[in-house]
């Protein structure tokens, strides 16, 4: 009886260690997208002699810095089962601001400050509407998508903001050591924080919690509104905060500045992993589709390839990364 037991047993035994944290990150997407962005880096060191330059490859760093310090909440915001389409815009009304304040003679300090509180306010804008409301986010976002790129383009017109203070330059063209620049550093120390945020405590719990089932969550003592709408601010804030490292790179203001970003932040995010339809997803996914949209990118202008062909570029990917799981399905049935 009990040698029958014990080979009864030992299949099972085997199963479990077939389904330990090594089976299951050899399965994971993350390492899938990791062996795709070293393919795609490889790629690119035999297809432009210039690519492996240490500046250069410090260079497309802020293709994707960014863009991905808003995909770090935006992550968060899509498992919770909302979107915020309007963090362009934001980032476009943050620089508005910024840039009117330093007409006035605002100094770096209070530079920043206004570009945050311009972000946090645009987020709680957005988090009232939907869910103290109860207006769905997306039509939500889409509305304030064009309400505040229209309060920059009535603000300046044709014309720009420039004359920003020389030390706020650092921003987004400083450098910490060596080729390291400020950005990516900033890009690190979010990525950390966000991770913790998301897989280490009980708000990162809910914010799952919430994206399975915001019903259950809310009979199960989550207070579901309260924490969609820190998710919003969160999303507001970092478009503020993108809004400084741009303005300050680019040294200037105009109406439309980061134009078309809000495609390529959800597209970061749903390619690092993220369900479109809430409930799953990774902040070390993200990270991964930052670099390779950022490799992809760089690479393809070493290679001259125009702006409209990325863009292309960026819709099929987005195309495909939502309906990949679904095709999946399909061929496995």
């Amino acid at each position: 009886m009990t040698e029958t037991a014990s080979h009864g047993q030992a299949p099972r035994h085997i199963r479990d260690r077939l389904q330990g944290p090594g089976a299951r990150l050899l399965k994971s997407w993350e390492l899938l997208l990791f062996a795709v962005a070293v393919a795609i880096f490889v790629a690119n060191s035999f297809a432009s002699p210039y690519f492996l330059n240490a500046w250069n490859l410090s260079d497309a760093t802020f293709n994707f810095t960014e863009k991905a310090m808003i995909a770090f909440a935006m992550a968060l915001l899509i498992i919770s089962g909302e979107i915020d389409l309007s963090v362009a815009s934001i980032i476009a009304l943050c620089s508005t601001a910024m840039g009117a304040a330093v007409q006035y003679g605002a100094g770096t300090p209070e530079i920043v400050l206004i570009g945050l509180a311009t972000g946090l306010a645009c987020g709680a804008f957005n988090a009232v509407l939907v869910t103290k409301m109860g207006l769905p986010s997306i039509v939500v976002t889409i509305g304030t998508m064009s309400l505040f790129r229209g309060i920059s383009y009535i603000v300046l017109g044709d014309g720009a903001y420039r004359g920003y203070p020389a030390e706020f330059a650092y921003f987004g063209q400083g450098y910490v050591f060596w080729v390291i620049s400020f950005e990516f550093v900033l890009f690190a120390l979010l990525a950390v924080l966000y991770y913790v945020l998301l897989h280490r405590t009980n708000f990162g719990r809910m914010v799952y919690a919430i994206g399975n089932n915001a019903t259950a969550a809310s009979f199960s003592g989550i207070r579901v509104a309260r924490v969609k709408f820190i998710l919003f601010l969160l999303t507001g804030l970092m478009s503020g905060v993108a809004a400084i490292c741009l303005t300050s790179r680019l040294g200037s203001t105009r109406p439309s500045i980061a134009f078309g970003w809000e495609l390529e932040v959800v597209t970061m995010v749903v390619l690092g992993g993220v369900s479109i339809l809430g409930g799953s997803g990774s902040i070390p996914g993200v990270v991964i589709a930052a670099f390779v949209m950022g490799l992809v990118t760089f690479g393809l202008g070493l290679l001259n390839v125009p702006g409209i062909v990325m863009s292309i570029f960026i819709g099929l990917l987005l195309i495909g990364v939502i309906a990949l799981p679904r095709l999946w399905a399909m061929w496995r049935r």
